[in-house]
């Protein structure tokens, strides 16, 4: 099979910047469970192992020590009543640098992570747009002659 050429459009790829839209109704559970779950696949793709991602997140909090059992606990599906806290969260995406995980945080309130010059990118556009509205307002201004009437008698 050969491959694609690259500068052929391929409608069928996700978006990278997808539109989203909130969900109407917060299943706790099963955002608990995600984020377990994704938490976890943070850890495995991690170059660290455990103890050293639980010693860089109790450096990042200023603790003496974070046990390797309380990243277990907070990645264990099957553990109740050991959700991770938004302060210990920052620690973990920055001990395991899975910056994407803030992204799976806020995509069920129609919210998009953009990151560094992403941000500059989506403003580029929205100039755009703007200028394309500026634009259509001038066309429509001059599409009706102006008859200037200084100096007639």
């Amino acid at each position: 099979m050969t491959k694609p050429d690259p500068a052929q459009a391929d409608f069928f790829t996700e978006p990278v910047f997808p539109s989203r839209t909130p969900v109407e109704r917060i299943d706790i559970t099963r955002f608990r469970s995600r984020l377990r779950r994704e938490m976890a696949r943070a850890i495995r793709e991690c170059p660290c192992d455990r103890p050293t991602i639980a010693a860089r997140m109790a450096s990042y909090l200023g603790l003496p020590s974070i046990s390797k059992a309380s990243l277990d606990a907070y990645t264990a599906e099957s553990k109740e009543g050991h959700d991770v806290s938004l302060v210990r969260f920052k620690a973990f995406v920055r001990a395991t640098g899975a910056v994407w995980l803030w992204d799976v945080i806020v995509s069920e309130d129609g919210l998009l992570l953009l990151q560094g010059d992403e941000a500059r990118l989506a403003e580029i556009e929205r100039l755009r747009q703007e200028q394309r509205a500026i634009g259509a307002e001038i066309r429509k201004l001059t599409a009706t002659p102006v008859r200037i009437r200084r100096g007639e008698g």
